[in-house]
């Protein structure tokens, strides 16, 4: 995992390194992931995209017999997600009607990211 950690901090370094942003581009840079952060930082969001990430697609009933949540906030939940572009809403006529969901690009390189943060955390509980 350190290894991990110091290839995106130099990979960070080399990128703002080589771009030399100024103090307000820098300013604008942080505020874009301001929404981001806000996002992934609310309750179940995070873990709705590692579900998908290690189930490939689920559909609406086993999110919500995993996360044990009830309907209406799985559903905002999972709406925001799709709006904000982190997945992909497949609706499979049947019968029965069957909604599947699984991560865009966007969604499987946020928990990418995301992972070495969670990983850290768990470790630093004790």
């Amino acid at each position: 995992m350190r290894s991990n950690l110091e290839g995106i901090e130099q990979t960070l370094r080399q990128i703002f390194g080589t771009q030399k942003l100024g103090l307000e581009e820098l300013r604008e840079t942080i505020k874009g992931l301001e929404e981001s952060f806000d996002l992934l930082s609310q309750k179940w969001n995070l873990q709705i995209l590692y579900i998908l990430f290690l189930r490939d697609a689920a559909g609406f009933g086993e999110l919500k017999k995993i996360l044990r949540v009830n309907s209406r906030t799985l559903s905002d939940k999972l709406k925001i997600l799709n709006e904000y572009g982190y997945i992909n809403r497949s609706v499979n006529p049947g019968p029965p009607l069957r909604v599947e969901y699984s991560l865009t690009s966007k969604g499987r390189n946020t928990i990418l990211l995301a992972l070495p943060f969670l990983y850290y955390a768990s470790s630093n509980l004790s």
